[in-house]
């Protein structure tokens, strides 16, 4: 079997320096066109693809990887629209800086490790965190360890750490009013997990003063902003259709005279299942129960309804997201950032029965 060939080899056929060569390759330093074109052209000739990666990372010092933290198993996260849409926005930024991602999931299972092992031991020059950053979050306790530089999507503001949010807690207080206006009184909601645990089904004001992740608990913030305290509240293990459809089924299943007229779901997925729960019981949506969500997702498959929904900029979140990432990576220390939302009235929602 030949030797695979080395830039030493690349640099004797092209009749130039090793550096020169590798001047070539990266592009970082001052060099002629033709003789980059002739030292290419010599690779081509050889067979040779390229320095060795693992000596370049070692000469920088730099990986190259952004470690991505989704927080749950992997499966269930590429099935949620917002998920794929904030990693496409941080991939389109991170890209041409010659970054890559290493998706690492979250806890899975009660028994199972706190923390991913790639946590501990990936190699990583920077890592995003999707959900979590509670102050005791043993995640963060791994990447604070290693001295990795931590940027949190949507979490808790903490010291040394860059938070990139949403003002999701106004937009939700925007759709309240919205509701209340409409003469809903009974008002209940579909609620993000709590956390880790991922429990689903109704919770008690025990179960919610055990909140430990920031959005469901902003979210719920939101409509007591708006004057708005939930007649009943379930906690959906993730933001899937069938989530909601079992929310659906467990709040709206009283006579009329009792059940909530509207239900508010922390994410348009969890709202869509919710109207599609509506209709297995055979409720009119809005005509009998108004359901309203977060996200500004395109559901055309939920057709003839249009969600009413708070609109939140999915993929500029991931953007700005990259956009720390290559600060940091620079040495600087950029702020947190709070990206606006906006209200978007759909056919799902409408005047209280009787209001």
């Amino acid at each position: 079997m030949s030797q695979r060939p080395t830039l030493a080899d690349v640099a004797s056929a092209a009749g130039v320096s090793v550096s020169t060569a590798s001047l070539a390759f990266s592009g970082a330093g001052p060099i002629a066109d033709a003789t980059r074109q002739r030292v290419l052209d010599a690779a081509a000739e050889l067979g040779y693809s390229g320095p060795n990666p693992l000596g370049r990372q070692l000469r920088s010092g730099r990986s190259g990887i952004v470690g991505v933290v989704v927080g749950d198993a992997l499966r269930r996260s590429f099935r949620d629209p917002v998920s794929v849409q904030l990693l496409d926005g941080l991939v389109d930024t991170i890209g041409p800086l010659g970054l890559g991602v290493l998706l690492i999931p979250g806890p899975t299972s009660p028994g199972g490790p706190a923390v991913d092992p790639l946590v501990e031991a990936a190699a990583m020059d920077v890592a995003v965190m999707l959900w979590g950053g509670t102050l005791d979050d043993p995640t963060l306790e791994a990447l604070a360890r290693r001295g990795i530089p931590v940027v949190v999507v949507e979490g808790h503001e903490l010291s040394g750490v860059v938070t990139v949010g949403i003002d999701d807690r106004g937009g939700v207080a925007e759709l309240a009013a919205h509701l209340r206006d409409l003469g809903h009184r009974r008002v209940a909601t579909v609620t993000l997990p709590f956390g880790p645990e991922r429990q689903g089904g109704l919770a008690d004001l025990a179960r919610r003063e055990q909140i430990a992740w920031s959005i469901p608990r902003r979210r719920l913030e939101g409509l007591l902003d708006a004057g708005v305290e939930p007649v009943g509240v379930y906690e959906a293990p993730a933001s899937l259709v069938e989530h909601g459809s079992a929310a659906a089924r467990a709040l709206l299943s009283g006579p009329p005279e009792t059940r909530p007229t509207a239900v508010v779901a922390q994410s348009d997925m969890l709202a869509a299942g919710v109207v599609l729960g509506a209709r297995e019981l055979g409720l009119r949506v809005p005509e009998d129960v108004s359901v309203a969500g977060f996200d500004g997702l395109d559901l055309p498959w939920l057709a003839p309804d249009t969600l009413t929904t708070v609109v939140q900029p999915i993929a500029e979140k991931g953007a700005t997201v990259g956009r720390v990432i290559q600060a940091v990576l620079a040495g600087e220390h950029p702020a947190d950032d709070v990206l606006p939302v906006s209200l978007r009235v759909g056919t799902t929602t409408t005047a209280a029965p009787g209001a």
